[in-house]
């Protein structure tokens, strides 16, 4: 008897509270393994990682630099088929009231309409997507309150 799966739409806005980011817009793909997050000033220094999430143009932009002792690195293939080393990192994610840890690479995504994706690797197990929803987690929640 497995989980009820919930159904999420192709775009939500979501919470990442230990990174003080709310109501980000992510883009749910399930042609990206991983979840990624656009990130700017990304430096390593003596095994700890320090960066900012999103950028000045971002209203959600609060400018704080983190810094991170428990990261990885690793290879990951982008959509036009180059492979990149990105940075990892595990915090907290929260969709539909529900707190999950999540694993986001560190990726600048200026170019990119969402500064969040998604990825299979935290949808599977979890949720059904049906591309014509969006807002899905956001929309409960706003009935809730």
């Amino acid at each position: 008897m497995g989980v009820e799966k919930k159904i999420i739409g192709r775009t939500d806005k979501i919470d990442f509270p230990l990174l003080e980011i709310y109501g980000i817009d992510a883009k749910v793909d399930t042609g990206a393994y991983t979840s990624s997050i656009h990130c700017v000033d990304i430096i390593e220094i003596d095994q700890t990682l320090q960066c900012s999430f999103l950028d000045a143009t971002h209203p959600e932009y609060n400018g704080k630099k983190f810094t991170f002792t428990n990261y990885d690195i690793t290879a990951v293939k982008s959509s036009n088929g180059k492979v990149e080393v990105r940075y990892a990192i595990k915090t907290q994610v929260i969709v539909f009231g529900e707190t999950h840890s999540i694993t986001l690479t560190l990726s600048s995504r200026e170019d990119m309409r969402f500064p969040v994706l998604i990825g299979r690797k935290f949808l599977s197990g979890k949720y059904i997507v049906d591309p014509q929803l969006e807002n899905q987690s956001y929309n409960q929640s706003l009935n809730e309150h």
